[in-house]
């Protein structure tokens, strides 16, 4: 019998590749934890979805929230549900944060993504943010406010969790302000010794837009090439990582299909990943070895370069300016994903305070 009680335990357990549970969810998290996971992830639609899954956990609580705060808008409802949300799978992962002295067992919040465009607004949430627990990581947008929020709140302390990134030039720009933001901490004198800054690249969401790209522009490509292109701009930026020693750790999100977990195995990482992915991992017949330093088919680059100007925005270190990054295919298509869940998250909170009299 295996040592190891998954394949998910085993690859945190031989390779320097951390997981974290893709979800505040209780239950979902529970199981990750017991597979090895070391944080959590959440967003307006993972809040949406875990707010249905486990409504009947939080049903009696949202009522609660309501009588006790009769002034209260549907927005401060939702937001107070949020942070309720995010510090109870905080509080899940506190003995790993205890254990490893502040670096890992996090769970990540995201600001408002309606302030993707409000560097000072972003920048004032992740602060607020950071004092539910002290095992929060705080989710900013890689826009050009993003940007300018992630050096502000990484110097106040804030160990950022960059989101809505999808390119090796965000990933640069994300790790170039985290360095400002830890080098301004350090020169006054500031603590950074329990801070851990992280940058996820949306590896399936950098995918989805390759597709989408190539059947709006008509191009011509093997389709299973695309299914590349999240993994590439993350080999591509984890060697950058390396070479100039920023001190942000890289984290792969969005799965799309297995290979969003072999292929970035031994990497010095995150992979955040949905309880049904880590389901299928651990029921798959896949080695768990080091993957991470295989370089993708220079075929399938070549062809991605050649044919898909997306993708060279995407892989090429100058790919984009940091202006560029607002109007990104893949950055717009996820904001309004998000924005349009917490609307959804929203409404759902508006079901409690004046349900339907005509249900």
């Amino acid at each position: 019998m295996s040592e190891y009680k998954s394949k998910l335990h085993e690859t945190v357990s031989t390779t320097p590749t951390d997981y974290w549970n893709d979800s505040c969810s209780i239950e979902e998290l529970t199981y990750a934890i017991d597979n090895g996971a070391v944080g959590a992830t959440t967003n307006p639609t993972i809040v949406v979805n875990v707010l249905k899954k486990e409504m009947h956990l939080w049903k009696d609580r949202v009522f609660q929230m309501i009588d006790e705060n009769p002034t209260w808008s549907e927005v401060e409802l939702t937001w107070k549900l949020i942070e309720e949300m995010a510090v109870h799978g905080a509080g899940l992962l506190k003995p790993v944060y205890d254990r490893e002295k502040g670096k890992k067992g996090r769970l990540s919040i995201q600001t408002n993504p309606q302030l993707y465009r409000n560097a000072r607004g972003i920048t004032d949430h992740a602060i607020h943010f950071n004092t539910l627990a002290p095992n929060m990581q705080v989710k900013a947008p890689v826009t050009s406010a993003g940007v300018a929020a992630i050096e502000e709140a990484t110097y106040h302390g804030v160990s950022i969790n960059a989101t809505v990134c999808f390119t090796v030039p965000q990933a640069i720009a994300v790790a170039e302000a985290m360095e400002r933001g830890l080098n301004r901490r350090t020169a006054e004198g500031k603590s950074i010794d329990e801070m851990s800054p992280v940058c996820t690249i949306m590896i399936g969401r950098t995918d989805d837009w390759m597709r989408v790209s190539a059947k709006k522009e008509g191009i011509d490509i093997d389709p299973d090439y695309l299914t590349w292109a999240g993994i590439a701009c993350l080999k591509q930026a984890y060697g950058i990582f390396q070479e100039r020693g920023y001190r942000a750790r890289l984290l792969g999100a969005a799965y799309r299909h297995l290979g969003h977990w072999s292929e970035l195995i031994g990497g010095d990482i995150i992979l955040t990943i949905p309880y049904e992915w880590q389901l299928k991992i651990n029921a798959s017949d896949i080695e768990v070895k080091p993957r991470m330093f295989d370089p993708v088919d220079p075929r399938i680059i070549d062809a991605m370069l050649t044919k898909l100007p997306e993708f060279r925005k995407a892989y090429e270190p100058d790919g984009m300016t940091i202006k560029e990054f607002d109007t990104y295919g893949a950055t717009v298509r996820t904001l309004r994903g998000f924005v349009s869940s917490y609307h959804e998250l929203q409404g759902v909170v508006r079901d409690f305070m004046l349900p339907n009299p005509d249900a």
